[in-house]
């Protein structure tokens, strides 16, 4: 799988027997430099794929995007500091990416540039503020009048880990799957080494596919629902989050103020409904009765 994986020997121990050495498979995690029109604009740990879907989901995270006709190009650039000996020309790293935008659409505002370095781990790290990321949507996720059912729901992990074919290799990544909320059918699913960044990919996907806003979808993610992926939902129009984990207080918070449905430990036949519960139906007029509760 190229730069997605690489192999590194280990040592593996078990009590009772003797250590064994033995090669295991890592995912990759590498450093892109997302630009706009040559001008850097942020510094995101990744698994190396899908980086202009990725760009182009950052973009929509942050405001400065909101339809497909808003994106342009993107192309690899040299990195720093790898320019040959003789020539001197940088060696293209494939781990900087120049966005053009289209003609008319506005460039990032320099004073919101987010020139800090993001861990793969915690997107909202190095952030001066909550309210920095706290962007008016173009989207209303409050007025969509999607509906899933809830044994639709509970079978959407199941089918997201088995899509996860880098995982299977690593144990290592993240993923975040884009699913119908009528039927349940998968749209689109990427892995990553942050679940931040796998979500913008999938909202990237829906960028260059002319997708926004994804009204009627499920957002399914692998890990915990942070604030920043019920920002970038909410930002791409998904009206529904789901997570096999917990959420933050922070992202309840958020999700009951834009009115999303955020549904947590999603795992066997149970979940968490945190917000908007009126929009998952049990059964034969549940859905009053939840939405009164």
């Amino acid at each position: 799988m190229g730069r997605i994986t690489a192999r590194r020997p280990v040592t593996k121990i078990t009590l009772g027997t003797q250590p064994v050495r033995r090669p295991d498979t890592l995912a990759v995690e590498e450093p892109l430099e997302i630009r706009v029109g040559g001008t850097s604009l942020a510094i995101t740990m990744r698994t190396p794929g899908s980086d202009v879907e990725l760009a182009a989901g950052f973009l929509v995270s942050e405001g400065v995007i909101a339809a497909g006709r808003h994106f342009r190009s993107a192309i690899h650039c040299g990195g720093p500091g790898t320019g040959g000996p003789i020539t001197g020309v940088a060696e293209n790293t494939y781990n900087v990416l120049d966005v053009t935008l289209a003609p008319g659409v506005a460039a990032p505002d320099p004073d919101l540039a987010r020139n800090f370095y993001t861990t793969s781990s915690c997107g909202l790290c190095g952030k001066a503020s909550i309210e920095a990321v706290q962007t008016v949507s173009s989207y209303d996720v409050a007025v969509d009048a999607v509906d899933i059912a809830a044994d639709v729901l509970v079978t959407l992990p199941d089918l997201l880990r088995a899509a996860q074919a880098v995982f299977d290799k690593t144990g290592g990544l993240h993923a975040a799957g884009l699913f119908e909320a009528a039927t349940g059918d998968p749209v689109v699913l990427r892995e990553d080494v942050g679940r931040h960044n796998a979500v913008d990919k999938v909202v990237g996907w829906a960028v260059l596919n002319d997708r926004l806003p994804l009204s009627g979808h499920v957002l399914m993610v692998s890990g915990r629902a942070s604030f920043e992926l019920v920002q970038k939902a909410v930002m791409a129009g998904i009206p529904i989050l789901a997570a096999v984990s917990a959420p933050s207080s922070l992202a309840v918070e958020l999700a009951a103020a834009q009115g999303l449905t955020l549904v947590g430990f999603l795992r066997g036949d149970s979940m968490n409904v945190y917000t908007r519960p009126d929009r998952i139906r049990v059964g034969a007029g549940d859905r009053a009765a939840l939405s009164a509760s």
